[in-house]
């Protein structure tokens, strides 16, 4: 579950209404055999601002998108927001099920958000830019 940190404000997010029934379906599928990472994902969603997927702003993180971001102030990191089935952090194809990946969700360059991981300790995700999934990419 996406913990709000004593003192942080969440940024709002935005998320384009079938991607938000997609992703809602994969929590609930998702919530008796990873119940942890489900609550995350749930927790981004339900405080999501949903919009139609054709007023959809471009520069938001979503499903195929190309993000730069620094993870806890580290080096600049670039990774695209996958579908589990599509995660290779290998090709960093980051799935929307990790940590990472919903905390990217929904996002624009120049937010930023923190929360508490499992082990306690506190993360911060910095985006400094978004590239649109390509134009050919499904919802």
């Amino acid at each position: 579950m996406t913990t709000k940190i004593q003192g942080s404000r969440l940024p709002a997010i935005t998320i384009a209404r079938s991607e938000h029934a997609r992703l809602s379906n994969l929590a609930d599928m998702l919530a008796e055999r990873d119940p942890h990472v489900a609550d995350q994902l749930a927790a981004e969603l339900d405080r999501a601002r949903i919009v139609e997927d054709a007023q959809m702003a471009p520069g938001v993180v979503r499903i195929g998108s190309i993000a730069q971001f620094h993870l806890n102030g580290e080096a600049l990191q670039t990774a695209e927001l996958v579908l589990p089935k599509d995660a290779d952090i290998a090709s960093q194809r980051v799935s929307v099920l990790t940590p990472v990946g919903a905390a990217l969700l929904g996002l624009s360059a120049g937010q930023s958000i923190e929360w508490m991981a499992r082990d306690g300790r506190v993360r911060h995700i910095s985006v400094v830019t978004v590239q649109d999934r390509a134009a050919d990419a499904g919802p």
